[in-house]
């Protein structure tokens, strides 16, 4: 997970688009948009937080640096 190409994704893409790229990849179809990752579970990875990141900011009129905060603490907490 690589924080600049998320923070990229949340700001350059809109939340229906992410959501094409994400069903592409779960379906092994080519992708709408380029998405930057090492493979498709890497991309896969971006695009999802990308995704809960950008409906969370709608969901609580909170900014990017606040959600990405409560994302990241929700990613190390299912890691432990």
């Amino acid at each position: 997970m690589k924080i600049p190409v998320i923070k990229k994704l949340v700001e350059t893409q809109p939340l229906e688009v992410l959501i094409a790229v994400e069903e592409a990849i779960i379906n092994e179809q080519p992708l709408p948009i380029t998405i930057e990752g090492q493979d498709e579970g890497e991309q896969l990875t971006h695009t999802i937080a990308a995704i809960w990141i950008l409906e969370r900011m709608r969901e609580t009129n909170r900014d990017f640096k606040d959600v990405l905060r409560e994302y990241t603490q929700k990613v190390r907490e299912s890691i432990n």
